[in-house]
């Protein structure tokens, strides 16, 4: 029996994971749940990467919804064709019309043939029926990277108004955004570089933090900056 993995992803600070992990949960409650969150790069998606790459024959994938695959219509539906094609099963809750299940039946359970000239019509109703569950997933992901594009635009023209109505968009100039994961690496940086507290060099600490190299010493200039020193 294969595993049963439950996907979710935000890809703003301001979306909440725990409501997908609810519903996946309270649908499939063995589900081994993989997630993703959003980190500023806009497809960093490790996790998925990584279970996509160990799926085998007879394992399960739920997501709370189609744009948690894949928010890209033809990546999306080439990612869909390979797992149905190695045997993976794939669950959409909120459009369980493209569920790996219901594409299945539609190539499995056509109508029978009789043996007779009625079968030129009836494998053409079957070739048809095939067609068009293969373009309902098609159009699935479509719509969804047409709702992501569709919300980017509204977004776009929002800043644009509020700037043209001279209100302040972003962070003013000279401000630093201050989020968990800097403060975090931060802290670490004073504790183990040796320009401060530690005695790691600059390479070790990346490493033993994990943070980008570029973050690192962007984070150290914004140290030294604030008069954070070796004592």
């Amino acid at each position: 029996m294969g595993k049963v993995y439950g996907y979710v992803r935000v890809s703003t600070p301001k979306q909440n994971i725990e409501r997908q992990i609810r519903n996946i949960k309270a649908a499939y409650p063995a589900a081994l749940i993989v997630q993703d969150e959003y980190t500023g790069t806009k497809m960093n998606r490790p996790n998925w990467t990584k279970l996509y790459r160990k799926l085998n024959t007879g394992d399960t994938v739920i997501f709370d919804s189609v744009s948690r695959m894949s928010r890209n219509a033809e990546e999306g539906f080439c990612i869909y064709e390979e797992l149905y094609n190695l045997g993976v099963s794939l669950v959409f809750l909120k459009e369980p019309h493209i569920n790996t299940d219901t594409y299945r039946n539609a190539l499995t359970n056509g109508i029978p043939l009789t043996g007779t000239n009625v079968d030129y019509i009836l494998a053409g109703v079957n070739q048809y029926l095939l067609a068009l569950a293969k373009e309902q997933i098609r159009l699935a992901f479509e719509q969804t990277e047409k709702e992501v594009s569709d919300l980017h635009q509204r977004t776009k023209e929002g800043i644009e108004t509020a700037r043209l109505n001279g209100k302040q968009v972003g962070l003013k100039a000279g401000s630093k955004l201050t989020t968990k994961k800097s403060v975090e690496a931060k802290r670490l940086i004073v504790k183990h570089s040796k320009d401060f507290e530690g005695s790691l060099s600059d390479s070790e600490c990346i490493r033993l933090i994990g943070c980008a190299r570029g973050s690192y010493y962007k984070y150290k200039r914004e140290l030294k900056a604030d008069g954070t020193s070796r004592e």
